[in-house]
C-alpha cells in the first residue's frame, strides 16, 4: 500500500518506516524534524513540513496517492505537558484535526494513530483492560484521550476508519542495530539507565521511593518497539480487511519498577550505575500495566521480542553504537534477535 508516516523520523515512526519497507510497502514519511532526524528514515521517501500546513498535508496524500496513515507526530512529555498544556493541545490535538481534515478531503480513508496508556490515569485495576475509565491526569494523556474521541466521530460522520493503539512504554533499539532512541533531552528511563551505564551520563536520577509498589517506585509495562511496529501493521490490515473504528492496549502484562530496571541493566551491561534520588514528579501514576487480550484476539499480535533481558540487549547494542564502545560487552551474543 502507498502508507503515510507522519512522525517517521521519529524513535517508534522510524521503526515503523523500517518495518513497512521490509514488508513492501510503499513509505512517504512527513516530519518537520523538531525532533527526528533524516538519517534515521530507511526506506521511505522523506518530505519536511509541519501538520500546522493542512494544505501542504493534502496535497502530499493526493500526489503520493497515499491510502493510509500513521500518526506519531506527537508531543510526548508528560512533565512538560504540565508545563506547557498550550503546546502540547495545539501540536496533539489541534494539528491532528488538520491532518484528519485533510484525509477527509482527499479520500484517505485508514489512519493508524498512536494514543497512549497515560489516557487511563491512575489505575483502578491491573492489569488495565480497555473498558477501564479514561481520566487522564496530566494535559498530554488528556490531548491523547481527545484524539481518540474526535476519531470515533469522524468515523461516524465521515467514514473515516481508525484504530487507536494504547501504548505502554516503548523501549528498546532495532535488532539490526540501524536505529534506536536518540532524544534530545532524553527522557525514557531505559535509555537514561544506560547512558548512565556507559558513562554518557554522571549518574541516573530515580523520581520518587515512596510509591505504593513493593520497592516504593513506579511499575511501568515496557514493549520493544519492532513489536509496536508489528502491531501497527496489523492493525492496518484489520482496518483494510474490515473497516470500522478501534482502540486496544499495546502491552505485555507484565509490570516492572525503575529499580528492577536499574538491575536489569547492571545486569546485561555489567556495569554500575550511579543513582540521584529526586522527589516524584508530577503526573506519574504508581503502576500502568496492560490487559493485551484485545490485541491478541483482535489483529492476532503477539510481542515477541519483549523480553526485559532482549530489550535491555538491543538498546545497550545501541548506546554503544552512539558513543563508540566497541570494547565494552556485547550482551547480543546471547540474546535472540
Amino acid at each position: 500500500m502507498n502508507c503515510l508516516v507522519v512522525g517517521g523520523a521519529g524513535y517508534i515512526g522510524s521503526h515503523m518506516v523500517r518495518h513497512l519497507a521490509k514488508a513492501g510497502h510503499c513509505v512517504t514519511v512527513f516530519d518537520n524534524l523538531s525532533t527526528g532526524f533524516a538519517d534515521a528514515v530507511l526506506g521511505g521517501t522523506l518530505i519536511k513540513g509541519d501538520l500546522s500546513d493542512g494544505h501542504h498535508v493534502a496535497q502530499i496524500l493526493r500526489k503520493g496517492e497515499i491510502e493510509a496513515v500513521f500518526h506519531f507526530a506527537s508531543s510526548i512529555q508528560v512533565g512538560e505537558s504540565v508545563l506547557h498544556p498550550a503546546r502540547y493541545y495545539r501540536n496533539n490535538v489541534v494539528n491532528t484535526l488538520n491532518l484528519l481534515d485533510a484525509m477527509v478531503a482527499t479520500g484517505t480513508r485508514h489512519i493508524v494513530f498512536s494514543s497512549t496508556a497515560a489516557v487511563y490515569g491512575e489505575p483502578e485495576q491491573l492489569p488495565i483492560p480497555e473498558t477501564h475509565r479514561r481520566a487522564p491526569i496530566n494535559p498530554y494523556g488528556r490531548t491523547k484521550s481527545m484524539v481518540e474521541d474526535i476519531l470515533g466521530d469522524y468515523h461516524v460522520a465521515y467514514g473515516l476508519n481508525s484504530f487507536a493503539l494504547r501504548y505502554f512504554n516503548a523501549a528498546g533499539a532495532d535488532p539490526d542495530g540501524e536505529l534506536g532512541e536518540r532524544h534530545d533531552p532524553e527522557t525514557h528511563l531505559i535509555p537514561l539507565v544506560l547512558q548512565a551505564a556507559s558513562g554518557r551520563r554522571a549518574s541516573m536520577a530515580v523520581f520518587g521511593r515512596d510509591y505504593d509498589t513493593p520497592d516504593g517506585t513506579c511499575i511501568r509495562d515496557y514493549l520493544h518497539v519492532s513489536d509496536l511496529a508489528s502491531a501497527h501493521e496489523k492493525a492496518l490490515q484489520k482496518l483494510v480487511r474490515d473497516g470500522g473504528r478501534y482502540v486496544c492496549n499495546l502491552g505485555t502484562g507484565q509490570g516492572y519498577s525503575v529499580a528492577e530496571i536499574i538491575e536489569a541493566v547492571k545486569r546485561v551491561t555489567r556495569r554500575s550505575v550511579t543513582i540521584a534520588e529526586k522527589p516524584r514528579r508530577s503526573g506519574d501514576p504508581a503502576r500502568l500495566v496492560a490487559d493485551p487480550q484485545i490485541a491478541r484476539d483482535l489483529i492476532g499480535w503477539e510481542p515477541c521480542l519483549s523480553a526485559l533481558d532482549t530489550i535491555i540487549g538491543h538498546a545497550w547494542a545501541w548506546e554503544r553504537k552512539c558513543v563508540g564502545l566497541s570494547g565494552l560487552t556485547d550482551p547480543l551474543g546471547s540474546i535472540g534477535r
